[in-house]
Parts: C-alpha cells; structure tokens; sequence
C-alpha cells in the first residue's frame, strides 16, 4: 500500500516519487523512437508521449504499490 512520505512535518504523495521515474521512463522511449527513426511511423507524437507516460505510470504504481 502507498503511504505519504514525511519530510519535516510535511506530509508528501507517494506520486511525487513515481512520477518523475515514469518520465524519465518515458523520456528513454522517446529517445530511443527518434534515434531509431522509428518515431515517423507515429500519426501523434505528442498523443503518443502521453499514453507511453500514463501507461509507465500505471506499472510503476502496479508494481511500488504493494
């Protein structure tokens, strides 16, 4: 289960974590994409970065959840 993060009396969300891991993760993909010259077979680019970063987000909850 997630629980808050304390730091100095101050009470955290767990996301504040995992969400720049799934950014990071996200970012990677993107990367790898242009590198590859894979990103032109991609109708929305922009679309596409945001379902890759929710789709990283809900794995990283799945798993860190616990």
């Amino acid at each position: 289960m997630l629980h808050e993060l304390s730091f100095g009396g101050m009470l955290f969300s767990p996301l504040l974590v995992l969400v720049p891991m799934a950014f990071i993760l996200s970012a990677v993909t993107r990367f790898a994409l242009h590198r590859l010259d894979l990103h032109r077979y991609i109708w929305k680019q922009a679309w596409f970065d945001v379902a890759a970063f929710v789709c990283y987000l809900a794995i990283i909850v799945y798993l860190f959840g616990n």
